[in-house]
């Protein structure tokens, strides 16, 4: 039994190495866009899916109107078949003809909401002209230079793809505790060296705000190819990847999200959404999921506590690596160094969170969003 428990210390640990220093250093708190210089800039719409977004949408199309972009920009809003007078808020903004409002069409058999609003705002001539579109969500507020940031980071480095991950709400108890790990996640899951590497498969995008080449949204017919998909953000990424496209991801320095999770039920909700999706829907791989993370996550503080010698450690330094590889999620977030100790039982909650959407599925309740399920929708 101390020989088992010795292996599990130090695959542990070995494991932890491997992140810290081979996994494309996914733990930096980087790379974010640098301010755009002046000048003149290329066509660009933004695209907006929204459903049931009354309350936030007057402020992200304000932030969007205040935009210090010099080149021909317009927004289109696509109106999801709202309940809430999303369109009228919209509306009632002076827009100087910049806001176009689609009423979009009832929601066909095989798509995803969000994608089939999108397909439609891709459709309208302006999105054709353009030769960028941004697509953004309803929750987003834009610094006032945000799209010339994006569009220079785009031209200059001949990208297709350039997507952010926008600062998050991290405001109230449960946010603080849990949503910094959230974004860890993303990058242990995406590691952005590794999405902007053209020698690796590896490809991901935010949808709070990707800017995509016109050209190369044609080249993979829009977003009919992964019209069912309910991570969609990653799903464009990897076609334009895989297309020949070239990709970047990084943090937001300009960007960051209304969205409020009051309390860890909320949190717990967008969590089980789509994580089993994540997973392709496959027990094997939840299985995997499953395993891997009692081994790097949990074992560590389990086997610091419980175990001796060599075993316990090599487990205390898998935790000091852990915490540490935490610290800048954590800074970015302005959260105190002590919640580093704190991951192994954040991950807990994520790894319960992501059990709970697999029966979520099972039970033909997954993937609900905005009085929509999703459960016979296959990845």
């Amino acid at each position: 039994m101390q020989a088992l428990i010795t292996a599990i210390a130090f695959a542990s640990l070995a494991a932890w190495f491997y992140l810290a220093g081979l996994r494309g250093r996914f733990w930096r708190s980087g790379p974010a866009l640098p301010p755009s210089a002046p000048g003149a800039r290329p066509s660009l719409v933004v695209l907006i899916p929204a459903r049931d977004e009354a309350a936030c949408i007057p402020h992200s199309l304000a932030s969007l109107l205040r935009q210090n972009y010099a080149g021909d920009f317009s927004i289109l809003l696509v109106d999801d078949n709202s309940t809430d007078g999303t369109s009228q808020a919209a509306a009632a903004l002076p827009a100087d003809g910049r806001l176009i409002i689609l009423q979009g069409a009832p929601l066909p058999d095989g798509w995803s909401g969000k994608l089939w609003a999108v397909h439609q705002g891709l459709a309208h001539p302006r999105a054709r002209a353009a030769r960028y579109v941004l697509l953004t969500d309803a929750d987003i507020l834009h610094a006032p230079g945000h799209l010339a940031a994006l569009v220079a980071k785009a031209e200059e480095g001949g990208l297709d793809l350039v997507s952010e991950m926008v600062r998050l709400h991290c405001v109230t108890r449960a946010e603080r505790a849990l949503i910094p790990a959230f974004v860890y996640f993303f990058q242990m899951l995406y590691p952005f060296a590794w999405v902007a590497g053209s020698g690796k498969r590896v490809a991901g995008a935010a949808g709070g705000t990707i800017l995509v080449r016109r050209a190369a949204l044609d080249r993979i017919d829009g977003v009919t190819r992964f019209r069912q998909q309910l991570i969609d953000d990653c799903a464009l990424a990897a076609e334009i990847k895989s297309s020949g496209g070239r990709i970047w991801l990084g943090h937001a320095r300009q960007a960051r999200s209304m969205r409020v999770y009051a309390d860890w039920r909320e949190v717990w909700q967008m969590i089980a959404r789509t994580a089993y999706v994540q997973l392709d829907r496959s027990l094997l791989k939840l299985a995997a999921c499953t395993a891997a993370m009692c081994l790097i996550f949990l074992a560590p503080p389990l086997l610091a506590a419980l175990a001796h010698g060599w075993a316990r450690a090599a487990a205390v330094l898998a935790w000091c690596v852990m915490a540490f590889t935490f610290q800048p999620t954590l800074r970015r977030y302005h959260r105190p160094w002590p919640w580093g100790w704190a991951l192994p039982a954040i991950a807990f909650f994520y790894l319960c969170a992501t059990v709970a959407s697999a029966v979520l599925h099972y039970a033909r309740r997954g993937g609900g969003w905005k009085n929509r399920v999703y459960a016979g929708i296959t990845p």
